[in-house]
């Protein structure tokens, strides 16, 4: 497993109850829910393992499955509390993929038709059916290998 804390990392500060700031909604023994600084819509909602995991590809599958069911229970309690339309969780990894903070942490964002956050996919792509073959081929044995272990 990772290390508990990394020095320079704001949201192990926030596990270690070192942020005033930080509006927190729920916290056990593996996560700590809260707010974003600026969040997406009102009730957005970071996750985050207790221990520094920096991405996905450093998760373990007993944290990764203690996440998921606080995840699915924190869905439900903000669709009681806010009423949204939607909503979306969102988890990135790497600069490329917009994670601006090296701890692994999930975006739980409460939706409405008006609200400021748009779209996040694009309305279409142009891949060819050779490029969608090459992916998902690349992907299935891949997958195959990765269950094997």
């Amino acid at each position: 497993m990772a290390r508990t804390s990394e020095a320079d990392c704001p949201f192990c500060e926030i596990v270690e109850r070192d942020d005033p700031d930080a509006r927190e909604v729920y916290r056990d023994e593996q996560v700590v829910a809260f707010f974003p600084t600026e969040p997406a819509t009102l009730g957005h909602t970071l996750v985050v393992p207790r221990h520094h995991i920096p991405d996905i590809w450093s998760l373990d599958a007993s944290t990764a499955a203690h996440l998921a069911r606080v995840i699915v229970r924190l869905a439900r309690v903000m669709q009681r509390a806010l009423q949204p339309e939607g909503l979306n969780v969102i988890q990135s990894n790497g600069a490329v993929a917009t994670q601006t903070v090296a701890h692994l942490h999930v975006h739980v964002v409460p939706r409405w038709a008006d609200d400021e956050l748009g779209r996040i996919w694009p309305p279409e792509t142009a891949y060819t059916e050779r490029q969608k073959d090459a992916a998902w081929e690349a992907l299935r044995s891949a997958c195959r290998e990765e269950m094997r272990r």
